[in-house]
């Protein structure tokens, strides 16, 4: 079946608007009136009329300035908001390869149109970067770091379900040199380094980022501290991780005491000597969190612009319990059936595990913790981890935005962490993150106000890819799809 405004179905929200006749007309084109436009930086401008043409945006002009002729198709845009596309940046195609199939279409579907994914094989993640390059139309548009560079013993090595082989572990740093050097001649993105990487390892990885023009996101490494690796180079954070261990009144104490059993745990597997460290020092950590120290770790981060990515839907998943809702379960519906039951079998263990006080601690160190980053101007993007914690691809950026609100950020400065900061992060803010004539038409078109509410950001009436219009009734075949990707 056949997508977009080439194949308008009489659902779609258009009118042969019936005016006087005259007018510029605009052939091939999307001709969107009466529309409430919305920057992510500068709020909303009301009433504006957008022409988009090809895979761009034509103009972007107030409705009263501009006069259509009948022969354009002219979709009413009356009591409507238009925003950029959103973006997920923080992915996984390779943490479910059976799910993988169904990503793109369950990102389309909730108006995801761009996408970094954050770790993966380096063979398997590139096949989805250039399915989606071939057809930029009918897919978001996919980033990739390649496989997660860690220290050895790594931690995603395979060796269960919950430890994909995502990560490479290197055992010396050149080693790591090597390895960035093959990246880099298989044109990644960016790199990612994870928790395992010795300093040394750490510091030549992000000196030959810097060099070939690669930024470097990751893990804080348990050898060192987030200022150490903030200095040495890192450009961004996910999950905030392991700055709780560098907050804390005695943050050195417990860099010591991880650094001496990296070294005398050195030949037990990664993953679980990682969730051992984890274990012992992240409730000691957020008991002992020293304002003091915060600020000084957080002006470091600023003066870096080292960014993060909190995913906070994913940071307070057992606290906030996005699986409860109904919105979630909806989500589901859409996955391959074998997916959907297995989820649902995990929500049922889930709903019978007590809520311990420190996940209660720790997701209120999450939130607070943002809102400090907030004002301390350190920049944010929205990532989810997806599918990890049951978040569904799609669904879930809207969790995430949800989430931010609630950690104090106001719904505008949320869909600034959805648009046009991760356009920034990769240098295309003259052609992605904004409503404005010469982009890349990647919009999203809603039924109500998310500047209001930011809820509303998934009133979806239609999404708007690389120029191709997908109405809500075909955005819900999309969706259907995604169930049943070969078919």
């Amino acid at each position: 079946m056949k997508y977009g405004l080439r194949f308008l179905s009489l659902t779609l929200l258009i009118s042969m608007v019936s005016c006087q006749p005259g007018g510029e007309t605009f052939p091939d084109a999307i001709c969107i009136e009466h529309v409430s436009v919305i920057h992510p930086e500068d709020g909303l401008t009301e009433n504006q009329t957008i022409i988009i043409q090809g895979e761009k945006i034509l103009r972007v002009t107030p409705s009263s300035n501009l006069k259509l002729s009948p022969e354009n198709q002219i979709i009413d845009g009356t009591g409507k908001y238009i925003m950029p596309g959103l973006w997920d940046a923080h992915v996984h195609f390779a943490y479910m390869e059976n799910l993988a199939p169904s990503m793109f279409d369950l990102f389309l579907g909730y108006g995801i149109t761009s996408v970094r994914d954050t770790g993966g094989e380096i063979d398997f993640v590139k096949m989805w970067k250039d399915k989606a390059a071939a057809n930029p139309n009918a897919a978001p548009r996919v980033m990739i770091v390649g496989p997660l560079l860690d220290g050895m013993p790594n931690v995603y090595d395979g060796s269960t379900p919950q430890r994909p082989p995502l990560s490479v572990g290197l055992p010396t740093v050149e080693a790591a040199v090597k390895k960035v050097n093959e990246l880099d001649s298989l044109e990644v993105d960016l790199l990612k380094a994870y928790e395992m990487l010795t300093p040394e390892q750490f510091t030549i990885i992000a000196k030959m980022a810097k060099q070939k023009g690669l930024k470097v996101t990751g893990h804080v490494p348990l050898s060192m501290d987030v200022i150490g690796a903030s200095n040495a180079g890192l450009s961004s954070m996910e999950h905030m991780r392991n700055l709780e261990l560098s907050c804390a009144s005695n943050a050195d104490e417990l860099l010591q005491q991880r650094q001496q059993l990296l070294i005398a745990q050195k030949d037990s597997a990664g993953g679980i000597l990682r969730s051992k460290i984890h274990e012992l020092q992240r409730e000691t950590a957020v008991k002992n969190y020293d304002e003091t120290k915060a600020n000084k770790v957080l002006a470091v981060l600023a003066k870096n612009e080292t960014w993060q990515i909190p995913t906070l839907a994913l940071n307070t998943f057992l606290t906030n319990r996005h699986f409860e809702r109904r919105s979630w379960q909806e989500s589901i519906a859409f996955l391959p059936e074998t997916i959907a039951q297995q989820w649902s079998k995990s929500v049922a263990s889930l709903k019978e595990m007590p809520v311990t006080p420190f996940r209660v601690s720790y997701s209120d160190w999450s939130l607070n913790m943002v809102k400090k980053i907030h004002q301390t101007k350190i920049e944010i993007m929205a990532g989810t981890d997806c599918p990890i914690a049951l978040l569904t691809p799609g669904e879930s950026l809207h969790e995430e935005l949800a989430v931010l609100v609630q950690a104090g950020l106001t719904p505008l400065e949320a869909l600034k962490t959805a648009t046009i900061n991760p356009a920034k992060y990769f240098n295309m803010e003259d052609e992605l993150g904004l409503v404005q004539e010469g982009m890349w038409a990647d919009l999203v078109l809603l039924d109500a106000n998310p500047i209001e509410n930011i809820a509303h950001t998934k009133s979806i009436r239609a999404v708007i890819k690389n120029g191709t219009y997908f109405d809500k009734s075909q955005l819900r075949e999309i969706l259907k799809r995604a169930k049943n990707p070969l078919k």
